[in-house]
C-alpha cells in the first residue's frame, strides 16, 4: 500500500507542470499577437510612402543608384587603399639611379652616368612661353581644377569614342604627376583610380605652383632626361632659362610621348608636334599668330651628340661606384663630380694596351687587357678595363680578380727588408725548402744556392721569396699588402710569396704607390668634389691628409733599388725608358694564363694586365714581353714634355726639362703641363720626329745640339 504523502506530491508536480505550459502558451500568443500589431504599424507607415506611375520609376532609379553608389564607394576605397599607404609612407619613386655630371680633372665634361635630370631652376626663373606652352598642350585648366579636370575628361572620352587622339590627353597635370611619384604606367582601371585620389591628395597638400614645379622637374622628356631642365642641356645645349620659343615649344611637345617626340630620334616628328604646340598657345590665348610666326618658320634644331668625345667609360663606371655612399644622406638627385682622370693620359693608356693587343696579341693567344695609372699622391689619372667597352662592360681593371704571379714579390720583399735588416747586397738563400708537399721551382727549372737578394729579385727567382716568407711568416706579409693598399680580401696560402691570390689591377697599383710615395700609405681615389646641380658642396677631398708611414724610407730605397735592377738588367728590360727613371716587377702566373707589369717613376704608377676572360693559357705570354711594351709605350708618351721626377733609392739624373734651343743660345723652358689636346698619334710623330732629329744631327758631328735635342721627347724604345 502506498503512502498518501506520495500521491498528494505527485498531484502538485502536476499541477505545476500544467501551470507553466500555460504561462508558455500564453506568452507565445502574446508576443505573435504584438509582432503581428507592430508589423502592422509599420505597415501602414511606410504604405504612406508608396508611389506608383512615374514617381515611382524614379524613385526605383535613385534606390539603385544609391545602392551601387555604395558598392562601388567599398570598391574604389579598396582599390585605393594602396594609394593610401603611399602616400602615408611617404616613399616616392625615386628613379633607380641619380643624375651625374662627370668632369676632368680640368673642369671638362667627360660624360655621364644614371638619369638626367636638373631640378635648380625655381619656377618663376623658367621662361613664360615654356610653362605656357606646357599648361596649354597638357592642361588648360590646370588653376582651376580639383586635381581631376571632369571637363577634360569628358571630352577626351568622347574624342577617343569619336576615333580623335587629339591635342589634350584626359589626365589633368596633378595625375600625371601623382603617376610619376607613386605610379607605374600599366593602363588599368586600378591605376586611374589610384591616380585621380593621389591627385586630389596631392592638390590638398601641395599649392600649384608647387605641383606645376615637381611636374616640370619628374616629366619623362626622353633620352634619359627627366625634367625640362635636363632635357634642354641634352637636346639644345643650353640652360632651360636661355631657350627660344621654338625650343620651348619643342620640350612642351615632350610630355605627352617623349619616345615617339625625341628630336635625336625623330627630328621631323619633334617639329612637327612643336608647331602643334604653338597652335595649342595661339587656341589658349597665350600668345598671338604674329607672336609665333618666326618660331613657326624657324624650328628648333637640337645639337649632334655624336660629335662628341668618346667618353672613359671604365672609370666613369667605377668612379660611379665609389660616387653612391658619398651622396647616400643627400637628398638631391643630380650632382656635378669632379675626377681625377687626365684626358690625354687615358687615352695613351688606351692606345698603348689596345695597339699592343692588336699588333701581337694573336701572335700569344691573348685578347684582353687592363691598366690603371696613378700619380704618386694615389690620384687615378686613367683606367683601361678592357679592349672595347662597347662589346664588353665588365672592368677589368676592378672587378676582374687575377693572380699577379711575381709582380707579388715586392711586397714579400718589403717585409723581409722591414724585419730581418736585409740590404740588395744581402746574400740569401735560393735552395729549394718544401712546405709540406709543395716545392717551389724556378722559372728556369734550376735550382740556386746563395744570391744577392737584388739578383734574385731582378731575376724573379722563386725560391728565394718562399724562403723569405718562411722566416717573416706569411701572415705578416698579407698585412702589409693590405697596410699598402691592396683592398681585395684573399686568402693566405702556401704559395702566397709567388703571387697565388686574387687580386685586382687597381689593387696592384695603389699598392706600389706607396714605394713610388717614399713609403707613406696613398689610397687610391678617384673623385675630388662632389657638388649638387644647385652647386652645393657635398663631398671634397681632403687636401691635408696625414698619409700613415708604412715602409721606412730606407726599405723604400732598397725596394726601388732592386726594382730598377729589373728594368735595367731583369726581367723587365722591355720597360726601360731613355731619360726617365723606370722601376717595376713583371709577373707571370702558372700556366701563362696571367701577365703583369707594375711599376712607377717619379711621375707616375701604373700596373698592367694582360690575358683572357675565360682563362685559358696564352701561348707562353710572361710578364717582360708585351705587359712590359704597353707599361713603356704609355710611359714613354705620358713623359712627353713634361718635368721627370727623380725616384728615391734610384741614382739616376732625369732629362732636363727643356724642349728647344731658342736661337739665341738659350733654352726655351718647357709648359708646366702637357697640352691637354696632344694625343697619341701627335706623340709618337713627336717622337719619331725627334729620333730622326738626333741621327741626323750625329751624322753631322754636332754633339751639342744633340744634347739639346734628347730632351724633347722620350723616344720609343724596346716597342
Amino acid at each position: 500500500m502506498q503512502d498518501p504523502f506520495y500521491h498528494k506530491e505527485k498531484r502538485r508536480k502536476k499541477a505545476r507542470m500544467l501551470d507553466a505550459d500555460a504561462w508558455l502558451d500564453s506568452a507565445l500568443y502574446e508576443f505573435w499577437n504584438s509582432f503581428g500589431r507592430g508589423y502592422r504599424r509599420i505597415e501602414d507607415f511606410f504604405h504612406a510612402f508608396r508611389m506608383r506611375g512615374i514617381k515611382r520609376f524614379f524613385v526605383e532609379i535613385l534606390s539603385d543608384a544609391a545602392s551601387f553608389g555604395a558598392i562601388g564607394a567599398v570598391i574604389v576605397l579598396a582599390l585605393a587603399l594602396p594609394a593610401f599607404q603611399a602616400t602615408a609612407s611617404g616613399k616616392i619613386n625615386n628613379a633607380a639611379e641619380v643624375s651625374v655630371l662627370f668632369l676632368d680633372r680640368y673642369g671638362n665634361e667627360i660624360g655621364r652616368r644614371g638619369i638626367r635630370s636638373d631640378d635648380s631652376f625655381p619656377l618663376a626663373k623658367l621662361p613664360d612661353y615654356f610653362v605656357k606652352a606646357a599648361l596649354a598642350t597638357e592642361d588648360r585648366r590646370f588653376y582651376d581644377h580639383f586635381g581631376v579636370d571632369v571637363v577634360g575628361t569628358i571630352r577626351a572620352l568622347v574624342n577617343n569614342a569619336a576615333g580623335d587622339n587629339g591635342t589634350q590627353g584626359g589626365s589633368s597635370i596633378t595625375q600625371q604627376l601623382a603617376k610619376n611619384l607613386f605610379l607605374t604606367n600599366e593602363r588599368t582601371i586600378e591605376r586611374k583610380i589610384k591616380e585621380a585620389f593621389l591627385a586630389v591628395w596631392l592638390e590638398w597638400h601641395y599649392s600649384k605652383d608647387d605641383i606645376l614645379k615637381l611636374y616640370f622637374d619628374r616629366a619623362y622628356m626622353g633620352g634619359g632626361n627627366f625634367g625640362a631642365a635636363a632635357a634642354s642641356e641634352f637636346y639644345f645645349g643650353k640652360k632651360i632659362t636661355e631657350v627660344t620659343l621654338a625650343e620651348a615649344a619643342m620640350l612642351a611637345g615632350l610630355f605627352k610621348a617623349p619616345t615617339n617626340y625625341a628630336p635625336h630620334v625623330d627630328l621631323a616628328a619633334a617639329r612637327g608636334r612643336a608647331n602643334l604646340v604653338l597652335s595649342n598657345l595661339v587656341d589658349a590665348g597665350y600668345l598671338t599668330e604674329g607672336q609665333v610666326a618666326a618660331a613657326r618658320r624657324n624650328p628648333a634644331t637640337p645639337v649632334d651628340h655624336a660629335l662628341k668625345a668618346k667618353s672613359p667609360d671604365y672609370f666613369l663606371d667605377y668612379a660611379f661606384e665609389q660616387l653612391k655612399p658619398l651622396i647616400a644622406s643627400s637628398r638631391s638627385t643630380s650632382f656635378t663630380v669632379r675626377t681625377t682622370v687626365d684626358p690625354v693620359l687615358q687615352s695613351y693608356a688606351e692606345d698603348a694596351i689596345t695597339s699592343v693587343l692588336r699588333e701581337q696579341g694573336e701572335q700569344y693567344d691573348v685578347s684582353q687587357g687592363a691598366m690603371v695609372v696613378m700619380e704618386p699622391n694615389g690620384a687615378i689619372r686613367a683606367m683601361v678595363g678592357g679592349t672595347d667597352y662597347g662589346q664588353s662592360q665588365f672592368n677589368r681593371a676592378t672587378a676582374s680578380l687575377r693572380q699577379p704571379g711575381s709582380s707579388f714579390k715586392p711586397f714579400v720583399y718589403a717585409e723581409a727588408i722591414e724585419t730581418m735588416n736585409l740590404k740588395p747586397t744581402s746574400v740569401v738563400s735560393g735552395a729549394t725548402r718544401c712546405i709540406g708537399d709543395w716545392c717551389p721551382r724556378n722559372y728556369s727549372g734550376n735550382a740556386v744556392g746563395n744570391i744577392s737578394l737584388i739578383s734574385a729579385f731582378a731575376q724573379s727567382i722563386n725560391t728565394v721569396p718562399v724562403n723569405l716568407s718562411i722566416q717573416t711568416g706569411r701572415q705578416p706579409i698579407a698585412d702589409l699588402a693590405h697596410r699598402m693598399g691592396v683592398a681585395t680580401d684573399f686568402e693566405v696560402t702556401r704559395s702566397l710569396a709567388l703571387g697565388a691570390a686574387s687580386l685586382t689591377v687597381l689593387d696592384m697599383a695603389t699598392g706600389y704607390t706607396v714605394f713610388a710615395n717614399d713609403g707613406l700609405q696613398t689610397p687610391s681615389f678617384g673623385i675630388t668634389r662632389v657638388t649638387t646641380a644647385r652647386g652645393d658642396v657635398i663631398w671634397e677631398q681632403p687636401s691635408d691628409a696625414q698619409h700613415e708611414r708604412i715602409l721606412s724610407e730606407q726599405t723604400v730605397r732598397y725596394m726601388n733599388e732592386m726594382m730598377r735592377a729589373v728594368v735595367t738588367s731583369g726581367t723587365g728590360r722591355r720597360a726601360d725608358i731613355e731619360g726617365v727613371p723606370a722601376v717595376g716587377k713583371t709577373g707571370t702566373t702558372s700556366d701563362y694564363r696571367d701577365a703583369w707589369f707594375c711599376g712607377f717613376t717619379g711621375n707616375y704608377v701604373a700596373a698592367v694586365w694582360l690575358g683572357n676572360d675565360d682563362y685559358h693559357k696564352t701561348k707562353n705570354l710572361t710578364g717582360g714581353l708585351l705587359p712590359t711594351v704597353a707599361w713603356q709605350k704609355f710611359m714613354a708618351y705620358a713623359h712627353t714634355n713634361i718635368e721627370v721626377k727623380p725616384v728615391l733609392g734610384v741614382d739616376f739624373t732625369p732629362r732636363p726639362f727643356a724642349i728647344a734651343d731658342a736661337g739665341d743660345g738659350q733654352t726655351l723652358a718647357a709648359q708646366a703641363e702637357r697640352p691637354p689636346t696632344l694625343q697619341p698619334a701627335a706623340a709618337i710623330k713627336l717622337l719619331d720626329l725627334a729620333d730622326e732629329l738626333k741621327a741626323a744631327l750625329l751624322a753631322t758631328g754636332d754633339g751639342t745640339e744633340v744634347a739639346a735635342l734628347a730632351v724633347t721627347a722620350a723616344p720609343a724604345g724596346n716597342l
